[in-house]
């Protein structure tokens, strides 16, 4: 039995056709499911129209009689600026991170075409700091997988006016729950692995803030609650990579560790 066809047995898991092509870096997921629709894509030499038509990871899949291979993998860090939206496209004509990445990705690598690359995640318009991108949707899940949080961390410095007391930073480290953003929807438990203070001003301190989870403008919220305004919020780190001297708006290749 042919090697890409061993799903059949359980031994390899089945995709739907768009999500193996996304898979293998050609283009994001929903390009994809429209090149399928449009009659463009062939699976094992046959021309299918339905984005989930069960496909392998060693399938030959073609787009427009082209074979579409595994791509290169790139992995990048962006210092995202504040004021930059982390979305391909947005309805509003503010400038996205993909926008800046394509102008820095130019900088950096003269001539060459920019690769098909998503940010791992995202940030609030509102935050900066550390942005990670990559086409490698396996690594990026493994970043982002909910059910080891822990193992992923990721660090924050956060100015905020006037000062956190230590019971205030030791409830944010026991968690507590937080009011919703929206009217009707349910109350949210939230907690921060580390919270301490890094340095104060007259007016207004950093806090050094470590999460393990994603919740929804996490930060802001328990602070808000506790009755402190965030200034300023940049991610340090994600994971085991550091921002560095990465300046905003810059770019660097990404070594794995």
């Amino acid at each position: 039995m042919p090697r890409q066809h061993q799903g059949i047995l359980g031994q390899v898991k089945a995709h739907g056709v768009a999500r193996v092509i996304s898979k293998r870096g050609f283009c994001s997921r929903s390009v994809a499911e429209n090149l399928v629709r449009e009659g463009r894509v062939s699976l094992r030499g046959k021309i299918v129209c339905d984005p989930d038509t069960p496909a392998y990871k060693n399938d030959e899949i073609a787009v427009d009689g082209k074979p579409v291979e595994a791509a290169q993998k790139f992995y990048f860090a962006m210092n995202k600026p504040r004021g930059i939206v982390t979305t391909a496209s947005d309805e509003k004509g503010r400038k996205t991170v993909m926008g800046l990445f394509r102008e820095q990705y130019a900088k950096l690598f003269p001539g060459k075409s920019v690769p098909h690359i998503s940010p791992v995640g995202r940030l609030d318009t509102a935050s900066e700091g550390l942005l990670l991108f990559t086409n490698d949707t396996q690594w990026a899940d493994a970043l982002l997988d909910p059910r080891e949080p822990s193992k992923h961390i990721k660090i924050y410095r956060v100015q905020v006016a006037g000062k956190p007391s230590a019971a205030d930073l030791a409830k944010m480290e026991a968690g507590f729950n937080v009011p919703p953003r929206v009217f009707g929807e349910s109350e949210e438990f939230m907690h921060a692995e580390r919270a301490v203070l890094h340095s104060e001003g007259e007016k207004n301190c950093w806090l050094e803030i470590t999460l393990s989870e994603g919740k929804n403008r996490e930060i802001r919220r328990m602070l808000a609650h506790l009755g402190y305004e965030v200034m300023r919020l940049v991610r340090i780190q994600f994971d085991k990579y550091t921002l560095g001297d990465l300046k905003p708006g810059e770019i660097r290749p990404l070594i794995l560790r």
